[in-house]
């Protein structure tokens, strides 16, 4: 039997692993996670809802004959309905309302063997790159703990990065897998539009900008995981492409020479940190080394235009799930039921309407045709993921001004005003500054992952992110799968002195 002490050392296919031996029970695995859970939790905050009696009753079993079979996971308290427990996203209102039935990613990773061991912080309706929700208090990193684990899947890869588990549920509307994986030291993968279900109670995640995944210490675990789930599910809009072959097997397969475009040209924001700029430049020297074709290049790309946009279609989105999470809580939306950024933020829908949501997508469409036709010419994007090292906790607190514009806007409901104050500018500004690389994909559906690359000088990790055309993801795994072995990184651990 492996040591308890052992557990944070495996991946999940490791553990499996361990199971089907009859090394270790499901319910030891359990009650390890609980374990770590226990003891690094109260520093973090990564688990705000607890799922042990649930995870100790799975794991006496019967489980399903999975490739992840009595292996702990824990999911992001956003999207994920788990029947009989709430999915709060991060707010007050939702915290304590039960939801009815799984949703179609659950039930894949249930049919995978994985046991849920609790539900991971988000901030509010998954709308910042950080994750400091009123509602639970911020999430810490475990690299550093006055820092962000980034946004918005930051409780999940916390837990991840803290071996608490080794895979966690994730989205990804504008980065959120893949930052939280940039600043944790992961593997991020955003996998591309229709590739896994949003069934189901919704056709598409935020019209497709959304999509659900994991995060992971191994590449071969999100690859494996991604088998297990990938597909159409009934009544779905859409799906992508199918693999030629399963894509664990793509992890270690040799890439072939690729033709590689490298950029640490901003597309949303403008400006880039000299320790991200040094990553993407020993990353690309790396490339070059294992026989790659790099090229500096960049895609043809109005970030402006898109960030307008973009703004555009998350305040409608976002007004729209707060119209839900008021119907789920049985009454109308009222302004104290929500953080003042996100209710202002989905009041500026009603400011701008339907007419400039389609230009919007239209933009977006046009955009995705651009990088197509990149994509002729290139097989992989390389940029940094995050334009900075993750940040310390309360980077994006708004300042008394904003505060005070934000409780008038939506105490008079005039979405408007957002404008006309000027207040969305400057916040925009600051989250674009951070983000300006990972919303592209989103917009055209492309998939693209981040890999933990490169350290700051000071030991923070900083994550490099890579884009394959549309429903390409075998190209990114079998990359991934040659750095992963060329510049591992599990051994990598947060430091000591911090208890991890």
């Amino acid at each position: 039997m492996a040591a308890f002490a052992d557990y944070p050392d495996y991946d999940g296919l490791g553990l499996a692993e361990l199971v089907s031996t009859r090394q270790v029970t499901p319910l030891e695995l359990v009650e390890a996670a609980i374990s770590q859970i226990d003891a690094r939790n109260p520093a973090l905050n990564a688990v705000v809802l607890p799922m042990f009696a649930q995870a100790r009753a799975v794991a006496l079993g019967p489980l399903p004959d999975g490739p992840f079979a009595g292996v702990p996971m824990v999911l992001k308290d956003f999207w994920s309905t788990y029947a009989g427990l709430p999915t709060s996203s991060g707010n007050r209102m939702l915290r304590h309302i039960p939801r009815g039935r799984d949703s179609a990613m659950v039930r894949r990773w249930k049919a995978a063997g994985a046991i849920m061991v609790g539900k991971t912080n988000t901030p509010e309706l998954a709308l910042q790159p950080v994750t400091e929700p009123e509602t639970f208090g911020p999430c810490r990193n475990p690299w550093d703990l006055a820092r962000t684990p980034g946004g918005s899947s930051g409780g999940s890869a916390a837990a991840v990065a803290a071996g608490m588990v080794p895979i966690a549920g994730a989205t990804d509307g504008g980065g959120s897998i893949r930052m939280p994986a940039s600043c944790c030291g992961l593997f991020g993968l955003k996998v591309s539009r229709g590739r896994t279900p949003a069934g189901p109670d919704l056709g598409e995640m935020w019209r497709g900008l959304g999509v659900e995944h994991v995060i992971t210490r191994s590449v071969r675990d999100s690859a494996a995981m991604l088998d297990a789930t990938a597909g159409i599910d009934p009544g779905a809009p859409y799906a992508a492409p199918s693999p030629a072959r399963p894509f664990l097997e793509e992890v270690t397969a040799e890439p072939g020479r690729l033709r590689i475009a490298f950029t640490d040209r901003p597309f949303f924001g403008h400006r880039v940190h000299t320790e991200c700029r040094s990553g993407l430049r020993a990353t690309a020297q790396l490339l070059a080394d294992l026989g790659h074709e790099v090229v500096e290049a960049a895609p043809p790309v109005d970030g402006d235009a898109c960030a307008q946009a973009m703004m555009v279609v998350v305040a409608g989105e976002l007004r729209a799930d707060i119209v839900e999470a008021a119907r789920l809580a049985g009454r109308r939306p009222r302004p104290e039921d929500f953080e003042a950024a996100t209710y202002a933020l989905g009041l500026l829908s009603a400011a701008t309407g339907a007419d400039a949501y389609v230009a919007a997508w239209r933009l977006f469409q046009r955009t995705a045709r651009d990088m197509a036709r990149f994509h002729e010419r290139y097989d992989v994007l390389l940029t940094p993921t995050l334009a900075a090292p993750p940040l310390p906790i309360g980077s994006f607190d708004l300042t008394p001004a904003e505060a005070v514009a934000l409780k008038v806007i939506n105490r008079l409901g005039a979405g408007w005003l957002l404008k006309t104050l000027g207040v969305a500018g400057p916040i925009a500004k600051k989250l674009y500054d951070f983000m300006p690389y990972t919303q592209l994909f989103n917009l055209t559906g492309q998939p693209a992952m981040s890999l933990p690359l490169h350290w700051s000088a000071d030991g923070l990790p900083i994550g490099m992110q890579f884009a394959a055309p549309y429903g390409d993801e075998a190209t990114l795994l079998r990359l991934a799968g040659q750095l992963e072995r060329a510049r591992p990184w599990a051994g990598r651990a947060p430091p000591p002195a911090l208890g991890f």
